[in-house]
């Protein structure tokens, strides 16, 4: 890692009063890890790096901003990477890689978006505003929304990121077909938050689920039989949805009855 860098690992940590120990047990890490970060021994992945930037409330650029020059040498060698992991087509301020990792995309103002396995991070240049959404939450400008972002979930462009990254398989990898099953992510996206902000799994759409994996395993591995078999599971899935449901209402009313059964004990 350039010393520079380490350098100013070293003062946001300081300048935010945490220990080595501290930032280790927030990034679940060691702190031999955090160590040699700071000793410009080892660099952080790309993961970390994203963590980084959110806890002290900056960009990526800024985090890791260096006025050393890349040698010739070096980008080619970034340039061999790249075309390894996936296909992109870069300029000198802007550029689009699609792989393995996901999706990132960079404008000429240094905005960018990454859709990967890690979640979805949005990085707005113009409007100094950034969002991270993956497995620990929903983060903007570094505040976590959980319970708001559910509540008003129809704001985020999930229809539009489906859409891009359909327009990206077909572009750059020719897959228009299979890729168009991404659009039955849609429903299956809005009926489980809809589940989710209803208590109630009826409103998950466990048909379209069950038919995107009938599908899934015709296209990828021609087992359109046995693979039917899949649609037998929609009968099971609602009994025992309504099953546990109806535990549930018995719990609920169980609870309601106790304080008036005691009262009548007493009587």
């Amino acid at each position: 890692m350039n010393i520079e860098i380490a350098n100013r690992l070293v003062n946001l940590r300081k300048s935010n009063n945490l220990s080595q120990e501290a930032l280790a047990e927030k990034l679940g890490i060691s702190r031999q890890a955090v160590s040699k970060w700071e000793r410009a021994e080892a660099s952080p992945d790309t993961d970390n790096l994203i963590l980084l930037a959110r806890l002290y409330g900056i960009s990526l650029d800024e985090l890791l901003k260096t006025e050393d020059e890349i040698s010739p040498r070096g980008e080619e060698t970034r340039e061999t990477s790249d075309s390894e992991e996936g296909l992109q087509n870069s300029d000198d301020d802007e550029y689009v890689h699609v792989g393995f990792g996901g999706v990132h995309v960079k404008d000429k103002d240094g905005s960018e978006v990454h859709v990967g396995w890690d979640g979805i991070h949005v990085d707005d240049k113009k409007s100094r505003d950034n969002v991270h959404i993956d497995k620990k939450g929903v983060y903007v400008n570094g505040q976590k929304y959980d319970k708001e972002w559910f509540r008003h979930y129809h704001h985020f462009p999930f229809t539009l990121v489906i859409v891009l990254l359909y327009i990206l398989a077909g572009a750059f990898f020719n897959a228009w077909h299979p890729a168009w099953m991404l659009f039955l992510l849609i429903p299956l996206w809005n009926s489980f938050l809809s589940a989710i902000k209803n208590e109630n799994m009826h409103f998950f759409s466990y048909p379209v689920l069950a038919t995107l994996l009938f599908l899934c395993a015709g296209f990828f591995t021609n087992a359109w039989h046995p693979a039917w078999v899949i649609f037998l599971t929609i009968p099971i899935y609602y009994s025992l949805v309504s099953y546990m449901q109806s535990l549930r209402k018995e719990r609920e009313y169980e609870e309601y009855r106790s304080p008036y059964s005691d009262e009548d004990t007493e009587e």
